[in-house]
């Protein structure tokens, strides 16, 4: 018997659950075509409080309860739900937090005033996300990121989270999308993201920007493979990461052509 070749999804917007840009709805058709091509698949994104529960038939995964995130000395109960994707035989995760996700705004509030913490609620998903795979003990062949929210995880794979053994096969690609705000990430961003562990400076130098083209930036570097989510992203971005040496890279398409995707991931996950 074949074992099936696992891809998991982490992005911070799917459709129907979340549509903040176009990407959502790509996120959805890629999981539902890897689905459908034989891969086993996963997906994981935050359980925002614009997301209905009810609607979606969210329910908490009780085995998985008890996760403690820890940041900077301080620790944040995880809470995970789940749901089934609408027309798929696939479960999507929402990594909740009474403190971080059950506001009913995003990352702006009414006012269109940056949240304060968007910062430690990005290092809370992050982090949130990897300690879930480990919890589950399903080592995914493939890990797709997009979204800026989701830019540190590749950076942690290949330095914090290495020598876990869930992620010891693990090929990551990341999408950069359009840049959708214009804040910093916070002064102490960056410190709290090292997560305690004795990371150079040099290993974040990616992130320096400290904003939405920063993550994308960082998530893109550690990346083994890129694609390019948006028509119109970053010029400094498209102009950096359109041909890396080493690295297979995907330009924008347009429409519902998933077909080089689809090869990328074959391509990864056979190596």
């Amino acid at each position: 018997m074949v074992t099936k070749k696992r891809i998991l999804f982490i992005a911070n917007e799917m459709s129907p659950y979340l549509e903040l840009t176009e990407f959502s709805e790509v996120v959805n058709k890629l999981a539902i075509k890897a689905n459908d091509s034989g891969f086993e698949v996963r997906c994981i994104m935050p359980r925002f409080g614009v997301i209905n529960e009810r609607r979606h038939r969210l329910h908490e995964v009780v085995r998985l309860s008890g996760i403690n995130v820890s940041i900077d000395n301080d620790d944040y109960p995880l809470q995970i739900k789940v749901a089934s994707l609408p027309n798929a035989r696939l479960q999507v995760y929402f990594l909740d937090n009474e403190d971080m996700f059950k506001r009913k705004t995003i990352f702006h509030d009414e006012s269109e005033k940056w949240h304060d913490d968007n910062g430690l609620r990005t290092l809370f998903f992050c982090k949130g996300a990897l300690e879930t795979v480990k919890k589950f003990g399903w080592p995914p062949d493939l890990i797709h990121c997009s979204g800026w929210m989701s830019g540190l995880i590749p950076f942690y794979l290949k330095t914090i989270y290495k020598k876990e053994p869930v992620f010891g096969n693990s090929k990551v690609i990341y999408t950069i999308g359009q840049n959708t705000f214009k804040e910093k990430m916070g002064s102490d961003f960056l410190k709290k993201a090292t997560l305690g562990a004795p990371i150079k400076d040099k290993e974040l130098e990616s992130y320096q920007e400290n904003n939405n083209t920063g993550m994308f930036r960082g998530g893109a570097s550690y990346a083994d493979a890129i694609t390019f989510g948006a028509d119109k992203v970053d010029k400094k971005l498209l102009d950096e990461f359109s041909k890396v040496r080493g690295k297979k890279v995907i330009g924008y398409r347009e429409g519902s052509d998933l077909t080089e995707y689809l090869q990328l991931y074959n391509d990864l996950a056979n190596k």
